[in-house]
């Protein structure tokens, strides 16, 4: 792809992740994706095939880059726990820094079709894949409890994500990024991972908002904060 193709490629994925957060992916038009990119309508079809084509693509491509970051970051971490950390700030500081991105990651692909969900599968699994190289070689060191790695993939992955999507629906805005050392720490208990000593009350830690936590984790909260 020529350097004026690549920059109308990139342009058409950055209009297409403001339109589908501003007005959703299904009642997003083509056109307007193609006004916010400041090209014309029928230069999306050069590109794409539709609108479907445009959210795998945008999926398959920043979560692409995505993986690639995190994997550069995780050549320098030599122990268990700060792999683990630099998977939780990298996912959490990618959603922080891209809300736009981060309302059609967690929202309009739950809402797309099978189709869909079935084509952006590959980049998905590749991410799972990074998660369990990290989970197996804490075993391997003896880091981890020697637990089952889909299992431990399946809790780390989903509690970020779940972390993510409660984030963009709070109605009281909060730094994601902040609740990492929070999260880690779930997961060093769940996983077996030798705890660092926490502040105590009174001394850095915040009683009320573990309060809160524990009230409805206990409470089985559904609701959002």
């Amino acid at each position: 792809m020529t350097a004026q193709r690549e920059d109308k490629f990139r342009r058409i994925l950055d209009a297409a992740v403001e339109a589908f957060a501003e007005v959703g992916y299904h009642q997003c038009q083509v056109s307007k994706i193609a006004r916010l990119a400041g090209v014309a309508d029928g230069t999306i079809y050069l590109y794409f095939k539709n609108k479907e084509d445009i959210l795998i693509r945008l999926f398959q491509e920043r979560m692409g880059d995505f993986i690639r970051d995190i994997r550069n970051l995780l050549q320098g971490r030599e122990t268990t726990r700060a792999r683990l950390m630099t998977i939780i700030e990298t996912h959490f500081r990618n959603m922080e820094e891209n809300l736009s991105l981060a309302k059609v990651t967690q929202l309009e692909l739950r809402q797309s079709d099978l189709k869909i969900r079935t084509a952006i599968n590959a980049p998905l699994k590749e991410y799972f894949r990074l998660i369990e190289e990290v989970i197996r070689s804490g075993i391997e060191r003896g880091e981890l409890a020697p637990v089952d790695v889909r299992i431990a993939r399946q809790l780390i992955f989903g509690a970020l994500d779940e972390a993510t999507t409660d984030w963009i629906m709070a109605r009281t805005k909060r730094s994601l990024l902040s609740e990492s050392e929070e999260m880690l720490y779930l997961f060093e208990g769940a996983l077996g991972l030798a705890r660092e000593p926490r502040p105590r009350a009174g001394r850095g830690a915040n009683p009320q908002r573990t309060a809160d936590v524990s009230g409805k984790m206990n409470a089985g909260e559904g609701a959002r904060a």
